[in-house]
């Protein structure tokens, strides 16, 4: 009888545990999914960033090859009338954004 005891004592054990991490693991799924989607939204918004200040160093290089290669013509394909070269990279990030309407990510992420 003293091994059926302890082997109910021991199933009871395990039991508990097991219905422990079945209560708390949804909670731990669906936190981890929250957080996995908010990263996605914030990384896709870091790639849109990205993708139109490499548009702009690049049109604002192409601007000063073409100025520098030939004083007379002016290559009207780089961009609209309203893109200048920007000479501080500091402030190119808040004049994108400000241009395009993106959302700076907060800074506690």
């Amino acid at each position: 009888m003293e091994i059926f005891g302890g082997f109910m004592v021991m199933m009871s054990i395990i039991s508990l545990f097991l219905a422990v991490v079945w209560l708390i693991m949804p909670f731990v799924v669906f936190a981890i999914k929250g957080k996995q989607d908010r990263t996605l939204e914030i990384l896709e918004a870091i790639e849109k960033r990205l993708a139109i200040i490499e548009t702009h160093i690049h049109q604002g290089s192409s601007l000063h090859c073409s100025e520098a290669g030939s004083a007379g013509s002016r290559d009207t394909s780089a961009g609209s009338s309203d893109e200048l070269p920007i000479d501080d990279a500091e402030n190119i990030v808040d004049i994108v954004t400000e241009k395009n309407g993106i959302e700076t990510p907060p800074a506690g992420f």
